[in-house]
């Protein structure tokens, strides 16, 4: 798309302009991938460390995870309100600067102050703030960039951007643990050195986006029903979208339960010393994510190449579902080791092709809000999981094998929850 009425970087468009029939190339890929994994790498390092950390060293280790249930169950709340919420707020911007490219800096500017809050917090209520702060803002951020995905790519190509997108979560778990241990021992930089780096690279895509321009004249009206649509998408209406939301809100569940309770399950399960298990983490992330960087890039490609999406979805949430039932009965850590790669395979696929499949079953023209409404099953299942675990712990006898093979289940039903959709192969 080139640029219109001598404005660079914007495109005019009353409705979704059909890509350039030669497609995106590998410039705007590279950039628009590491605009994602910059966007995720900021919002990813606090839930993995930082903030467990700071709470942590506020009330003390016993206090600590009941005061980080609050704050990550919070925040993920908002989150599923943030997600669509602007990305109405972005398909109806009529800005001279696009409809995507304004949000992108809102929601920069604002989540990297809401981080700051948090790492210069005295108390859990400051911590509180400044997270939902900045839960609010980069999901902002979240909801327009994936909007860019039906805006610029044509479906043809869909399959291998959101491969390669696919990669953007296990690279950023892993850079984000990286980066926070070089920092270790000054808190303020742990929690601002991944915020600066990722800013950079949403920066440098802002900046290069040939962006949608919405004319001011075309931007349709708010209403107080219309408002409520932003969080609801018609099932009766709109099937396929629906069976897709199930699908992924399972499978995230699944996720979210594997990466809550790590901790928790080799202390109890495998028995490894508390001062291992920091490095075991990340040796299995280390490896799960290996898996997942392969797994994405081939399973988007091929994607694409058969024109099916279902297929792939599927056998990636079975053989997801079946890595966890290995973890949950493995009784060392090489057998953990085992199940991280296995699973590393299934969600390397699913994320690769289920956003492909996401796309080319969305209800309207309203890609962002859309996309918004399905964000809801990747932010609802992290404050759904640390609500269920413990009817399962207690009905389990405390064993958290119980609890990943529940999490196993929810991944097979997520395979399960794909088939009735219709429009996509």
């Amino acid at each position: 798309m080139g640029p219109a009425h001598g404005k660079v970087g914007v495109v005019p468009a009353r409705k979704p302009q059909s890509p350039a029939a030669d497609g995106v190339g590998w410039g705007f890929i590279s950039l628009y991938t590491l605009a994602y994994m910059g966007a995720t790498l900021q919002l990813l390092a606090p839930v993995l460390v930082t903030l467990a950390l700071k709470i942590n060293s506020l009330v003390g280790s016993e206090q600590a995870p009941n005061s980080l249930a609050l704050v990550t169950g919070t925040g993920s709340l908002l989150a599923m309100v943030a997600n669509p919420f602007f990305g109405k707020l972005s398909d109806r911007t009529s800005s001279p600067w696009g409809m995507r490219r304004p949000w992108m800096i809102i929601g920069l500017t604002g989540g990297a102050l809401g981080i700051l809050v948090v790492a210069a917090a005295p108390t859990i209520p400051v911590v509180l703030v400044g997270w939902c702060i900045a839960q609010l803002f980069f999901n902002a951020l979240l909801a327009v960039q994936v909007a860019v995905l039906p805006d610029q790519v044509p479906a043809a190509q869909r399959g291998l951007v959101s491969g390669v997108l696919g990669v953007c979560l296990p690279i950023a778990a892993v850079s984000g643990t990286f980066l926070v241990q070089l920092f270790s021992g000054n808190q303020l930089a742990m929690f601002l050195a991944p915020c600066a780096i990722g800013g950079s690279f949403v920066l440098l895509f802002a900046v290069t986006l040939e962006d949608r321009r919405l004319a001011r004249v075309d931007r349709p009206d708010w209403s107080l029903r219309e408002l409520a649509g932003t969080f609801y998408v018609s099932p009766r209406r709109n099937p396929d979208f629906a069976w897709a939301f199930a699908s992924r809100f399972l499978f995230v569940l699944a996720y979210a339960i594997l990466t809550t309770y790590q901790a928790y399950f080799l202390l109890d399960e495998l028995g490894s010393a508390e001062a291992d298990v920091p490095h075991q983490i990340f040796l299995g992330t280390l490896v799960q994510s290996a898996v997942v960087v392969l797994a994405s890039l081939v399973g988007g490609r091929l994607s694409d190449r058969t024109g099916r999406r279902k297929i792939f979805v599927l056998s990636a949430s079975v053989v997801y579902g079946l890595a966890l039932f290995l973890v949950a009965v493995t009784s060392d850590f090489n057998g953990f080791l085992v199940g991280m790669a296995i699973s590393g395979l299934g969600f390397g696929i699913y994320v690769a092709v289920d956003l492909a499949l996401v796309t080319d079953v969305l209800p309207d023209e309203d890609n962002a809000r859309d996309l918004g409404v399905f964000n809801i099953a990747n932010a609802l299942p992290f404050s759904v999981a640390p609500a269920i675990a413990p009817a399962v712990l207690a009905v389990g006898g405390g064993s958290y094998g119980v609890l990943y093979a529940v999490a196993g289940v929810c991944a097979l039903t997520a395979a399960v929850a794909v088939l009735p959709v219709k429009r996509v192969r």
